[in-house]
């Protein structure tokens, strides 16, 4: 997402803002900013760096490459000098040894230990080349006072360039430095987990991990408003695109310029036109970005996929992908389509964990970005099943794919809320699924009826019974409040039985107060995002509300 489209994440620019502002005060506290790809950290870090001076900091930003040991040295230390000379008002050039001789003046033990870097890279000494790097931001303050922050964008990519035990000796530094705040990103979410907890896991210091997440459905719903012009959008197209892009800012960028470029008459205004004129004008969006060879997200997609071509078992992981993708995403199921034993199926499961390129939920597996899964289902594998070369029936199938979702969407969405989960209910077969860290069982109901509340804001809800189990449920758009937890609690006395569930859906955010009542009387409470997560998994539309 480039700067001038920077939207929202207000709340990741403060969390930044004061941490760094505390380096100073003597306080370090070092960051660790993961997410998908394409969900916008590099934006949000660039945002920061863009609007923040403060002359005693030094804020330094590099993108970590699978590079040779000296191009990662030279690239750091050029990097270092240019941000700490530009940090004084000085002119600058990009050249390292202009900006070694600028320096000197003003850091001369600094760039005395640069230049000894530089000399034993040259000469293929063994030094320990972390060590010194990540020393020069303290010479600096010893020289200057002034501290420095350190941006490591992709940070997991310093593996590739051929420094034994790493983790080992940063960790070592990690303890030490006071005057160098970390602030590491990457793509690679499961992998940086793992080497925070078990290889950068210290005593005092440890990271603060910022997930980046995607829009919410209401950002997502100001920035199409925001980004469309005078646009009047249909409603019912704009909260599929809400739904089809997932929040990811990048696939609401195109598709809001898209959108901007196409003239106001052609049926993606709400002027009267049918809705059949504005779903065929999606799909020519919908097609320029995801079909056409040249589209950015074909190319995009067609790239990532690449990296499961070129190793072992590739068959087995593009299917994994499609059946995924095609709503066949318990594990038992894919297990059983592609003739795996579980053992078997467990190793390319955890392969794809690993990548980030798959998540799983209890027993059920998910593609997290929601438009490479569009992609997969409704354009690499028919591409790759076509018997013939005829691009043209390829693309009228795309076409028409594109039109179905469109219009399943708009019937999903008119229907109550109470009827949508009823029929999720319906869906059930006895599988686990994690929804906010707590493992549930979706019992396989041989029964759900609708219930009625004698309440004055507590009205619909539903009842789903098993052989094993008692699910209540109370239904409600508006807010919770401890006023209905109580009236829902009472309710549910009028029920007997030794596996009782009771749980508040809402589509607004849940209260802590209402949230602290509803564990006091046992209630699970599921926000609009909580329930959308099971709807994803059962690859039903969300609820935009």
């Amino acid at each position: 997402m480039i700067k001038d489209k920077f939207f929202d994440r207000k709340n990741y620019i403060q969390i930044l803002e004061k941490r760094v502002s505390s380096l100073k005060e003597g306080y370090r506290q070092n960051i660790a900013i993961i997410g998908d790809e394409n969900v916008g950290k590099t934006s949000i870090i660039s945002k920061f760096l863009a609007n923040f001076y403060d002359p005693r900091i030094i804020t330094v930003y590099l993108e970590v490459r699978p590079e040779s040991l000296e191009g990662f040295a030279r690239r750091f230390i050029g990097a270092l000098l240019y941000n700490f000379l530009l940090n004084s008002g000085l002119p600058l050039k990009e050249d390292l040894d202009y900006l070694v001789a600028k320096s000197s003046r003003y850091i001369p033990n600094t760039t005395a230990r640069i230049n000894f870097i530089l000399n034993e890279l040259s000469r293929r000494k063994k030094i320990n080349i972390v060590t010194e790097l990540f020393n020069l931001p303290e010479l600096i303050n010893q020289e200057t006072g002034k501290f420095t922050v350190l941006f490591l964008d992709e940070f997991h990519n310093l593996e590739d360039i051929g420094v034994k035990n790493l983790y080992r000796v940063w960790s070592k530094l990690l303890i030490v430095q006071k005057n160098t705040l970390y602030c590491l990103a990457s793509s690679r979410m499961f992998k940086t987990r793992v080497i925070l907890s078990k290889q950068l896991s210290l005593l005092f210091g440890n990271f603060e991990i910022i997930t980046i997440e995607p829009f919410d459905i209401h950002t997502s719903g100001r920035y199409l408003d925001q980004h469309i012009g005078g646009l009047k959008l249909n409603p019912q197209l704009k909260d599929f695109i809400i739904n089809f892009t997932g929040g990811y800012p990048l696939y609401l960028e195109l598709i809001t310029d898209a959108l901007s470029n196409k003239p106001q008459d052609n049926g993606l205004a709400s002027n009267g036109q049918s809705q059949t004129d504005v779903v065929v004008n999606l799909a020519d969006i919908l097609e320029d970005l995801l079909f056409n060879t040249s589209g950015i997200l074909n190319q995009r997609f067609s790239n990532y996929i690449k990296r499961f071509l070129d190793v072992g078992a590739s068959n087995d992981y593009v299917s994994i992908f499609y059946l995924i993708a095609s709503g066949r995403n318990r594990i038992k199921d894919i297990a059983h389509i592609l003739h795996k034993q579980k053992k078997d199926l467990g190793i390319r499961i955890n392969y794809l964990l690993e990548l980030d390129a798959i998540t799983r939920s209890g027993d059920f597996l998910k593609i997290s970005d929601r438009l490479f899964a569009y992609w997969v289902r409704f354009v690499y594998q028919e591409k790759m099943r076509s018997l013939s070369f005829d691009a043209k029936n390829q693309k009228e199938k795309f076409r028409d794919n594109i039109q179905e979702l469109i219009q399943e969407f708009a019937k999903q969405s008119t229907k109550p809320l109470a009827n949508r989960v009823w029929e999720l209910l319906q869906l059930f077969e006895d599988d686990l699924v994690q929804i906010e860290r707590k493992k549930i069982r979706l019992h396989h109901f041989r029964e759900v009826k609708p219930l009625i509340f004698g309440q004055r804001f507590l009205k619909d809800g539903l009842l789903g019974r098993s052989s094993n189990a008692l699910w209540i449920m109370a239904i409600k758009s508006d807010a919770l409040t401890e006023q209905d937890i109580t009236e829902f609690s009472k309710e549910c006395k009028r029920y007997h039985h030794k596996s009782q569930r009771k749980i508040m859906i809402t589509l607004k955010e849940v209260d802590p107060n209402a949230r602290l009542r509803a564990l006091e009387e046992k209630i699970w409470t599921w926000d609009l995002n909580s329930l959308n997560q099971i709807l994803d998994l059962f690859s039903k539309p969300r609820v935009i509300a």
